[in-house]
């Protein structure tokens, strides 16, 4: 097999029918995901143990292929004739190589296209604060905030930088100017990258994810000293996303962290993707927006109460995901059994529906 010529074959079927994931495992067929469905490629023959190592290493660097063979894991990122770019993961399971890749478009959809509430552009227009978009793997965090910062982009005279893991979507200089550093290439880590961003003139920093408590901790200061700061972080929710925060923290530090986040946090973003009825997928959202009330909530450790202060903040500007699903289901756009499945509290959105 030619591995390469493989790979663009596999690549063109992505386009082609609109996959957003490929799966690549050693005694299989390749597997697309397709409006969230994984569907086989039954046409394909199954690959060796060779064939999946192969088509991975089409994709490596020689230091990146290094350290896969070294760890047995590696991130990557990876593009294809101008066409579009994917963000990669090879690992081994049960002595065999498998690859999981995400398809990243060329272009950056507006808040718009995305389907995602106009609110989210007032925090495009912060200039401090920091605002985290958050969920479970595979529900479209990041291109969110790639929208986001596009909005900057074109909005607003900033200096925004991104560090990512690897770098997804790429960004073209507009009315801001825009650099992007990718951890282990550009920078040793996403502590040390935002700690540099600090001697840089940023404006606007934009992390791919929140790891550990040094780049927590960076990302607070960062946000308190006049930058804004986005980020993503994998949890269901807001209430959730804030005991996570503070307890990546050493018990000393806890308190420090909970007051620096009561005054520095913007607003908390959740989102789940659900299949539409006419076909894709949709967002469905949450959304915490730190006022008075629930920066108190943080400082006294209450932030259990704070699901309780969204359901009842929509006039303030705040969106529940129970009454979110719901509205779609009234429109049409989502089944009930897939709203459902994705409702923080599934008693609570059957009596909206």
């Amino acid at each position: 097999m030619e591995y390469k010529s493989e790979l663009e074959n596999l690549i063109e079927t992505m386009i082609k029918e609109g996959a957003s994931d490929l799966h690549l495992m050693a005694k299989m067929n390749p597997i697309i995901r397709v409006s969230g469905n994984l569907i086989p490629l039954l046409k394909k023959t199954k690959y060796t143990p060779d064939d999946t190592m192969g088509i991975l290493s089409a994709m490596l660097s020689s230091e990146k292929k290094k350290q896969f063979l070294e760890t047995q894991e590696v991130d990557f990122s990876y593009s294809y004739k101008d066409k579009v770019r994917f963000r990669g993961n090879g690992f081994v399971q049960q002595g065999t190589v498998s690859v999981a890749l995400r398809l990243i478009p060329n272009s950056i959809k507006t808040f718009e296209e995305l389907s995602l509430p106009p609110v989210l552009e007032t925090f495009c227009q912060l200039q401090q604060g920091f605002f985290l978009v958050v969920g479970p793997v595979g529900q479209g965090k990041s291109t969110t905030l790639a929208s986001m910062v596009e909005r900057i982009n074109q909005t607003r005279t900033e200096h925004i930088i991104t560090i990512e893991d690897p770098i997804e979507y790429t960004f073209e200089s507009k009315n801001s100017v825009i650099n992007q550093r990718e951890v282990e290439i550009d920078t040793k880590s996403f502590h040390s990258a935002l700690r540099s961003a600090f001697r840089q003139d940023i404006d606007v920093v934009m992390v791919g994810e929140m790891r550990g408590p040094e780049t927590m901790s960076a990302a607070v200061t960062a946000a308190e000293t006049g930058h804004l700061v986005l980020s993503t972080l994998h949890t269901n929710n807001a209430a959730q996303t804030i005991d996570r925060i503070i307890d990546t923290f050493p018990e000393g530090q806890q308190d420090q962290i909970r007051l620096q986040l009561a005054s520095s946090l913007a607003g908390i973003f959740s989102q789940r993707l659900v299949p539409r009825i006419s076909g894709g997928l949709i967002p469905a959202y949450e959304l915490l927006i730190n006022n008075d009330a629930v920066a108190n909530l943080i400082r006294e450790k209450r932030s259990h109460e704070i699901n309780a202060v969204i359901e009842t903040g929509s006039e303030s500007g705040m969106i529940d995901m129970n009454r979110n699903l719901a509205d779609l289901v009234r429109r049409g756009e989502v089944t009930p059994e897939n709203a459902l499945a994705r409702a923080f509290n599934p008693k609570t959105f059957s009596r909206l529906i």
